[in-house]
């Protein structure tokens, strides 16, 4: 890794918003690949995760995080548009929103930015979304993936409604859903009948890469 390039993953990974900015645009602007700027955001992303999960950030830094990824995707992405002559082909769909009863978004919005900067064409339904509305969009959308997001406890008992909801509509065959959230884990995927949990936006790319790419 070069040295501005470790310059950039630390200084998003530190919270140093305008380096990070400003060390991004001026990689972009000499011209080095748009992509390689966005791993280098996903890079720090990993990091700022792993730091989320010890405790050693919260919330704050976590929101910080995700003004800074969405900041440099804005300058990266139509530059990747340019270079691949207009929308690159996506890998598959994805559709995602936070569940009814619940108002976060903040880890909804990492997910988003991170599928989309890996090729997934992503649908982001936002927050308090009712049962019927994910419903109503599985069927127009026809995603391959459903990702449900909550970051309280009350919502499990909202993604597992969603869940029943979208097996009683006829809609769960050939697709799989995932839930994330500060709380989930595997008994709490057990309870919703979900087909897996993502700890964090990475680990969320990667069961979207497998399921998809199966």
């Amino acid at each position: 890794m070069k040295d501005d390039e470790k310059q950039l993953v630390e200084a998003i990974a530190e919270m140093r918003e305008e380096e990070a900015l400003g060390l991004a645009k001026a990689m972009l602007a000499r011209g080095e690949d748009p992509v390689r700027v966005l791993e280098l955001c996903r890079e720090a992303m990993d990091i700022v995760g792993k730091r989320f999960e010890r405790q050693e950030y919260f919330l704050p830094e976590l929101v910080l995080a995700g003004e800074m990824l969405e900041n440099i995707g804005a300058i990266a992405k139509p530059l990747i548009q340019e270079r691949s002559g207009g929308e690159a082909k996506k890998l598959g769909r994805v559709l995602i929103g936070t569940v009814h009863g619940d108002l976060h978004d903040i880890g909804k919005n990492i997910v988003t930015f991170m599928l989309d900067i890996n090729g997934f064409e992503v649908r982001d339904i936002g927050i308090d979304v009712p049962v019927a509305k994910f419903v109503e969009e599985v069927r127009g959308f026809a995603p391959q993936v459903v990702g449900l997001s909550g970051f309280l406890t009350l919502a499990f008992d909202s993604m597992k409604e969603t869940v029943q909801a979208i097996e009683a509509a006829g809609l769960r065959e050939g697709r799989k859903i995932m839930i994330g959230g500060g709380q989930v884990d595997e008994a709490v995927r057990a309870y919703t009948g979900a087909d897996a949990f993502g700890g964090n936006a990475v680990a969320a790319v990667s069961l979207c890469r497998q399921w998809i790419a199966a």
